[in-house]
């Protein structure tokens, strides 16, 4: 009996262990099919590269459930040539352009940012207007999108916005 006792701690580290290599493989086959998938980015840290994929694509291409992937990309970063970034960021949803092309809401979002930032301070433009603006840069969202879309990027309303 004393015997089966002194088995049990080594086994127990050996399963531990095995635990960590199987981790281990699991987030390096999940991170290579995510810089695959987004290769563009990758290769030039541009937000507008980022091409639309979501948790199933990746679970899909790796043959892992869908929530394997959320658990190994969650609170998980990647150190880039262009800086440290969470893994969650590269799952952006798709949103078809003026030639009905489709582009990440990350790169909808970036161009929303850019026109916010050009903005002159002392009129900015409300959401309706926003939308009109982003309509002509060939995204054409509704006014809620650019709603939600400038609240996640930080932005308050127009009047909060307005510097005298």
């Amino acid at each position: 009996m004393e015997k089966t006792l002194d088995i049990a701690p080594k086994l127990g580290k050996l399963l531990f262990i095995e635990a960590l290599r199987q981790r281990r493989v699991t987030l390096i086959r999940v991170m290579e099919t995510i810089v695959q998938m987004q290769q563009n980015y990758f290769l030039t840290g541009q937000l507008e590269t980022l091409r639309p994929m979501v948790l199933q694509d990746v679970a899909d291409q790796c043959g892992y459930d869908i929530s394997t992937i959320s658990r190994v990309s969650n609170s998980k970063y990647v150190d880039t040539d262009f800086g440290i970034i969470s893994v969650k960021e590269l799952f952006t949803t798709a949103i078809s352009d003026a030639d009905d092309n489709l582009v990440s809401n990350a790169a909808v979002m970036d161009a929303l940012r850019e026109v916010i930032l050009q903005e002159d301070k002392k009129s900015p433009l409300t959401d309706e207007k926003l939308a009109v603006i982003m309509k002509e840069k060939g995204f054409p969202i509704a006014r809620r999108t650019v709603m939600k879309y400038r609240e996640k990027l930080g932005f308050p309303v127009a009047r909060m916005r307005k510097e005298l």
